[in-house]
């Protein structure tokens, strides 16, 4: 097992099991609005306005900067190619179906003891394959940016400030959990505030942070992603 972790907490893998959530994401959003109401997760929308602004094809931008991405990684990785095993990325979607679950039940317990209440999400006015697919957009695209974006900046600012690793690191995540969680009620069309809604969704992005920091990106993303997809099986009628 110490091999497994150490080999997954690389960037190959992270780029490797990222991959299927971003190709999914996308295919499940064009088959599931076939009325050209196109509902997207926020972070997306930010990330493809980007390139809508300059004239750029949004999809087939984001597929080719993934792409672009993808093929630095694997150049400045080609040594570890070979070996790169498929078992391990089941293995990493275990291990994030566990985390899901953990967060679920520690974040939800916490919610409870301390409010006396429950802090469910509303799943909107959506079917099920569109829900489906947010929630797998929801793990890509808000790790990608209140997890590399957010902490990695916030890391390196800390650093210059603390001059200690550690400390940096700690007062990063604890930060990226407090935006992560108050950006959820900005906007036209962000949520009421609620002190329930809030407390979780900064204990779910704390814990998410500390999977970013200790086991990377693409562990992140997977439990954020079974997280919702468990939230949306959960909420839906049978």
């Amino acid at each position: 097992m110490k091999k497994y972790f150490r080999q997954t907490n690389g960037l190959l893998y992270s780029y490797l099991i990222s991959i299927p959530l971003l190709l999914l994401y996308e295919i499940l959003i064009l088959i599931s609005q076939p009325q050209g109401n196109i509902a997207r997760i926020s972070v997306d929308v930010w990330f493809k306005s980007f390139f809508t602004y300059f004239g750029l094809d949004a999809i087939s931008a984001t597929l080719i900067v993934a792409a672009v991405i993808g093929g630095i990684i694997v150049y400045k990785k080609r040594g570890e190619l070979k070996s790169v095993r498929k078992n391990y990325l089941m293995l990493m979607i275990g291990e994030a179906a566990f985390y899901a679950v953990l967060v679920a039940l520690v974040v939800s317990n916490v919610i409870d003891s301390i409010l006396l209440q429950s802090a469910n999400g509303m799943t909107g006015d959506f079917n099920k394959l569109q829900l489906i697919a947010l929630s797998l957009g929801a793990g890509l695209y808000e790790e990608l940016f209140f997890r590399v974006i957010l902490v990695s900046f916030l890391i390196f600012v800390f650093d210059k400030i603390l001059k200690n690793k550690n400390y940096s690191t700690g007062v990063a995540v604890v930060s990226a959990a407090l935006i992560f969680s108050g950006v959820h009620y900005v906007g036209d069309f962000g949520d009421i505030w609620l002190l329930s809604s809030f407390l979780f969704r900064f204990l779910f992005g704390l814990a998410l942070n500390l999977i970013y920091v200790i086991r990377g990106f693409g562990m992140a993303a997977w439990t954020h992603a079974i997280y919702d997809l468990i939230v949306v099986i959960n909420l839906l009628p049978t």
